[in-house]
């Protein structure tokens, strides 16, 4: 019960984090969060029912580098589509490719990483783009962290849907397909 997710939001109410019930009533009794939302659960003491936390918001502003998407295979599917980025086949028998070649100094990063059909995969091989003759339909980036990103499993949650005003998300429980 202590265990259900609270959401943090930062000063400026940009979402930081998430964290337990517990957490939130260590930050609100200490008075370094506010109270904005409160959960359908009720915490009882000997003497007090007290309803649990399901937003609070931090006094202090906290500084923090953005978040990141972390490098998977199935997050570079997601950023390409699950599309060939050489010949723009949507298929499902699709490979990661390393646009420069690791044996020539490519990096397993965002920038050099994009999926591929088997046949483009084969046919570049582990020659350059211009070696192979080939041309990539976007160039690859990585992707940017957005709210669906990092709090999209907690949203799944009918539970959490006080959090949506507070990420800014149009869609209300209602209106969801």
């Amino acid at each position: 019960m202590l265990n259900a997710p609270v959401l943090v939001l930062n000063q400026n109410y940009e979402p930081l984090n998430v964290c337990d019930i517990r957490r939130a009533f260590n930050l609100l009794g200490a008075e370094k969060a506010e109270l904005l939302e409160r959960n359908h659960q009720v915490i009882h003491t000997p003497t007090l029912a007290i309803p649990a936390p399901s937003v609070i918001r931090l006094i202090y502003l906290v500084r923090r580098p953005r978040p990141r998407v972390k490098l998977s295979r199935r997050e570079v599917f997601a950023r390409d589509a699950h599309t060939c980025q050489y010949c723009g086949a949507a298929t499902r028998d699709l490979t990661i490719d390393h646009v420069m070649p690791k044996h020539r100094g490519g990096r397993h990063e965002w920038e050099n990483l994009v999926t591929a059909c088997r046949a483009c995969n084969h046919r570049k091989g582990s020659k350059t783009l211009g070696e192979a003759r080939m041309a990539l339909r976007r160039e690859p980036r990585a992707p940017r962290a957005d709210v669906r990103y990092l709090y999209g499993t907690y949203l799944a949650d009918e539970q959490n849907d006080a959090w949506r005003s507070y990420l800014f998300l149009s869609d209300s429980p209602g209106q969801r397909a």
